[in-house]
């Protein structure tokens, strides 16, 4: 049974150090790192799907517990919140915010206990972002026809322009251009994989994740697909859809389909169909020199 992954946030070495004394004892509980600052637990939550907070009201940084819990109030599937505070001060702001508890410390004996039914009751709820499931067949095969897969993407009329515009951009450089050294780090089983950008083919949208698809492989990402628009965009790939970013490097060809439209096909084992309207097929035609 998956057990929550829990952060300790908070800026008392002793107060963290009780804490992993108690959720030792707590069969459904693992605790999976510490942080003194919000926005320190903000970055690990973006390579760790988190899905308990213990967190300090006062926190070093610039930004408190309860302003931590603001800046996660419209995230998908966030970590439960479980404060920890010398006073009720604010214990109504954290509870306004969703709060799945409010610890006064040190607990009164069996206090603790009403925390861990709270948790037991949030696990319930709680769906952690599942693993990429492998491709059919073994990595080091050569992708075969019964392996492809088929993502039909519609494109709006206006993003129609900027999507050959790019594509231009990409096939206008020359095969002598030097290969791409910047990688993508991604986490897989507790390792830390390295994933060169001229090796992705796509990326694909998941809440507030995504995957990352190579020609035999796809890895769950902690980041966000419009942080990884930014980042990659310089590097010729583009927002063909709301949920794919695509390197239009390893678009291998275009064909067409019925009704006047064409589909994009990239390298591996995925196909991905994006509709081209009828007025813009002689400009597709010359981009790719027919």
């Amino acid at each position: 049974m998956p057990k929550l992954k829990t952060l300790l946030v908070h800026p008392d070495p002793e107060v963290r150090t009780a804490l992993r004394d108690v959720l030792e004892e707590v069969p459904f509980v693992q605790v999976l790192g510490e942080a003194v600052s919000a926005f320190e637990a903000l970055e690990l939550l973006e390579a760790i799907p988190y899905g308990v907070f213990f967190v300090g009201v006062d926190l070093p940084g610039g930004a408190s517990g309860v302003e931590m819990a603001q800046m996660l109030a419209g995230r998908k599937n966030k970590p439960a919140l479980v404060f920890i505070s010398d006073s009720e001060s604010q214990a109504y702001a954290a509870f306004e915010l969703g709060a799945t508890d409010y610890l006064l410390w040190p607990p009164a004996p069996g206090r603790m206990a009403r925390t861990m039914d709270r948790l037991q009751t949030f696990k319930t709820r709680f769906r952690e972002v599942p693993p990429p499931a492998p491709y059919p067949g073994d990595a080091d095969d050569e992708p075969s026809e019964d392996d492809e897969q088929t993502v039909k993407l519609p494109l709006p009329e206006e993003e129609q322009d900027s999507f050959l515009a790019a594509l231009q951009a990409a096939w206008d450089q020359t095969s002598s251009r030097r290969p791409e050294i910047d990688k993508l780090a991604v986490n897989q089983d507790g390792r830390t994989i390295l994933i060169p950008y001229d090796q992705i083919i796509f990326v694909e949208a998941f809440e507030d994740y995504s995957y990352v698809h190579t020609a035999n492989q796809k890895f769950l990402s902690s980041y966000r697909l419009k942080n990884l628009e930014d980042r990659l965009g310089p590097h010729r790939f583009f927002r063909v859809h709301r949920k794919y970013l695509v390197n239009l490097d390893m678009v291998t060809e275009i064909a067409s389909m019925p009704g006047s439209n064409f589909m994009l096909r990239t390298a591996g084992r995925t196909r991905i169909e994006l509709p081209i309207s009828r007025r813009r097929i002689a400009e597709l035609k010359k981009i790719i020199g027919l």
